[in-house]
């Protein structure tokens, strides 16, 4: 009893436990990142990091907006073939993929920021609920 149900259990969590250990091993980098992407701060769009999405995961997604962004080191220089393989599958997919060297990000985080919420489409600019927008607080 229970022993195929626990190897399909343990299976279908995997990938939820591998994103929790890439959550804690973010760079520096793609924390000062994360630090301007997260609670709505861009656009009113929620995104998530080290996020599954079929086979791959990615740096950070918004969902909703179908949008991805992945943040390179210079490790990424060899898996130049590995990263075009994996942005046309995820463009199948219908996401629209983001790269950022890590020194883009260092250097010019708010162009960086700015060029993510360009790439947002207008349904993901909308306020959040509780912004100070929609309460009249301007």
């Amino acid at each position: 009893m229970g022993g195929l149900d626990s190897v399909d259990n343990e299976r279908r969590h995997a990938p939820d436990r591998q994103a929790r250990g890439l959550r804690h091993e973010m760079s520096q980098t793609e924390r000062r990142l994360w630090y301007r992407l997260r609670d709505r701060q861009v656009s009113g769009a929620k995104f998530r990091r080290q996020v599954p999405i079929g086979p791959y995961f990615v740096d950070f997604a918004c969902l909703s907006a179908r949008l991805v962004v992945e943040v390179d080191g210079d490790h990424h220089d060899a898996l130049r073939q590995a990263d075009a393989v994996r942005d046309r599958w995820l463009g199948e997919q219908g996401y629209q993929v983001l790269r950022f060297w890590a020194n883009e990000i260092d250097e010019f985080l708010e162009e960086v920021v700015e060029a993510i919420a360009d790439a947002l489409p207008d349904a993901a600019s909308a306020p959040h609920p509780t912004s100070p927008r929609l309460r009249g607080e301007e």
